[in-house]
């Protein structure tokens, strides 16, 4: 079965001066992939012809199907409807059914229909009006062959809609597509060039229709496999058991797949065991406790936290023994060690867990760089500790002593 390929050009000077973010073209990659048409490339185009009609015909060179957003108002700046009339060689001529719609969206809204305005439903003569149900400005596909080219609006509510309802069943009966199938392995505690030595033989024997990519992120890497091929249930058999052969190698790593988040599957641990968490942490400001609450129904099993950000509270209102303090400083492992077990202590929980260090960019010290984190895990039979060496990026460091103190909840819960 032959390959279906798209290209997505997403037109608008505003989208390249960084003042609307593009999420049109990220929204219609995830809808082709779910029906079986690769997107190859994405395009941004400001609002100058000559550019527009040169992203057109790059275009037609490499995808069957051609997706435009954006440059379809009614202003002198909108303009993706004469680019597409002069890269078909058509005049543009007033769509009666176009107009009938437009006029009627004005009505419903009590508004007068402006010249501007009804102007909207002039199209080239050789494309085939979308309806837009939203909106007032129409979509347009065009046939070439077996090439097709669909302009849409900007405006994402409206080209989902059209998409959504008139665009993709269209296509779908043009084209016969593959099925394109993703299985994502979520892991942590591996960076990237480690998990994939230790994976590599797994991975150089994977079937050829079966493709690995590497996802990185701050803390995580995840593994997407892709198959495309023409049974979804051949190709789910498939990605299923070469799940099966990767988890002894990994195992250890693997803390969930698709699009579960880590505080998610931690929090589904902690309800399955019946066990209740409190933190302190100091480095990471709350960044951890608000990952355990992004979750609904975190109270099932989170009690609370304390931001114990200085050193006074940390004696104070935590109550970290002076001298600790004065003998190994607040980044330190007998520090975290206090935080964890005096936290668990003061909101009576099964688990307490503690953050403490170098954020950056100051506060540092020779011994003590700005990265360096100590974090901690208690529970009635045990304390773990870990000390981190992050980077020199406060925000990383936030981040990544977070999903640090998550995994060790993970390694660390009583099976």
């Amino acid at each position: 079965m032959k390959k279906i390929i798209a290209e997505i050009i997403a037109i608008g000077d505003e989208l390249l001066y960084g003042q609307t973010l593009d999420t049109n073209s990220h929204w219609i990659s995830g809808e082709l992939d779910k029906v079986g048409i690769k997107v190859v490339r994405r395009t941004t185009v400001g609002d100058i012809e000559s550019e527009i009609l040169t992203a057109f015909a790059e275009a037609e060179k490499r995808a069957d199907i051609i997706l435009i957003t954006g440059g379809l108002g009614p202003t002198n700046d909108d303009l993706t409807k004469p680019c597409l009339a002069k890269y078909f060689n058509c005049k543009i001529v007033m769509f009666e059914d176009a107009l009938r719609d437009v006029t009627a969206f004005f009505a419903s809204r009590g508004r007068e229909l402006t010249e501007l305005n009804r102007q909207q439903a002039a199209l080239p003569e050789c494309c085939k009006a979308v309806r837009n149900e939203l909106g007032t400005a129409p979509g347009m596909w065009f046939d070439r062959g077996e090439k097709v080219f669909v302009s849409m609006p900007g405006v994402p509510h409206e080209m989902k809609k059209m998409m959504t309802e008139i665009v993709i069943p269209q296509l779908l009966e043009k084209y016969q597509t593959p099925f394109i199938r993703h299985q994502i392995i979520k892991t942590v505690g591996i960076g990237e060039s480690f998990l994939a030595e230790k994976i590599a033989a797994w991975e150089n024997a994977l079937p050829p229709h079966i493709k690995l990519a590497y996802l990185p992120s701050l803390g995580e890497v995840k593994l997407r496999l892709t198959a495309i091929g023409q049974s979804a249930k051949t190709m789910d058999a498939e990605l299923k058991e070469c799940v099966e052969k990767l988890k002894p190698l990994a195992s250890q790593y693997i803390y969930g797949y698709n699009e579960t988040p880590l505080e998610a599957v931690i929090g589904q641990l902690l309800r399955d065991r019946k066990l209740t968490l409190s933190i302190a942490e100091s480095c990471t400001g709350g960044y951890l406790s608000h990952l355990i609450t992004s979750i609904p129904g975190s109270s099932e099993y989170f009690l609370g936290t304390m931001i114990p950000y200085a050193y006074e509270i940390k004696m104070r209102q935590l109550g970290v023994k002076p001298e600790t303090l004065e003998k190994h400083g607040a980044v330190s492992e007998p520090t975290i060690i206090e935080m964890a077990n005096i936290v668990r202590a003061k909101f009576s929980t099964d688990i307490g867990v503690a953050t403490s260090g170098i954020a950056g960019p100051g506060g540092a010290t020779p011994e003590k760089p700005v990265g360096t984190v100590w974090i901690a895990y208690s529970d009635k039979h045990q304390t773990v500790t870990r000390k981190l060496q992050l980077s020199t990026d406060r925000m990383i460091n936030i981040r990544m002593s977070s999903v640090a103190v998550l995994n060790l909840i993970r390694l660390s819960l009583p099976k």
